[in-house]
C-alpha cells in the first residue's frame, strides 16, 4: 500500500577524497515514523559522488511507499543546488549521476531538495549508518 509522501534523509562519504565510500539512507513517512533504514559500502568514490549516490538509492527505496511526493533531505549543498538548478554542472561525472537522479524523479508526481545542516537529527542518522557501513556494522 502507497502513501501520499516520504521523507528522504541522506548521506554520503568516503574516507579520503577519493577513498572508500558508504551511504546511509532513512526513509520517514509524513509524521516522521522511521519506514525504512539502509547502509552500504560502495567502493572508492569521492564525496560529491557518494552524495549523489546515496540520493539515487534513496530515490529507488522510495519508490516501494509512493508514487507521490517525495521530500529529499540533504546536507550536501552542492547537490541540493544542482538538483534545484541554482548551481550548473561543470563535472561530467557529476552530470551524469544528476541525470540518472532526474531519470528516478520520473517516477514520482513531485519530488522536492530541501538541504539541512549535518546538525538535523535525522542527518545524523544516515551519516551515522553510513559509518557503521565503514565499520561493518
Amino acid at each position: 500500500m502507497f502513501i501520499d509522501e516520504v521523507r528522504l534523509f541522506t548521506d554520503g562519504g568516503c574516507r579520503g577524497n577519493p577513498g572508500p565510500g558508504a551511504i546511509g539512507i532513512v526513509i520517514y513517512d509524513s509524521l516522521h515514523i522511521e519506514l525504512f533504514q539502509h547502509a552500504v559500502c560502495i567502493g572508492s568514490t569521492t564525496n560529491n559522488r557518494a552524495e549523489y549516490a546515496a540520493l539515487i538509492k534513496g530515490l529507488n527505496l522510495c519508490a516501494k511507499f509512493t508514487r507521490r511526493k517525495v521530500v529529499c533531505y540533504l546536507d550536501s549543498q552542492l547537490v541540493v543546488n544542482h538538483m534545484n538548478g541554482i548551481w550548473r554542472l561543470k563535472n561530467d561525472q557529476l552530470r551524469d549521476l544528476f541525470l540518472e537522479v532526474k531519470k528516478h524523479e520520473q517516477i514520482f508526481d513531485e519530488v522536492i531538495y530541501t538541504h539541512v545542516l549535518r546538525t538535523n537529527p535525522f542527518i545524523k542518522k544516515a551519516d551515522r549508518l553510513l559509518n557503521e557501513a565503514f565499520e561493518g556494522r
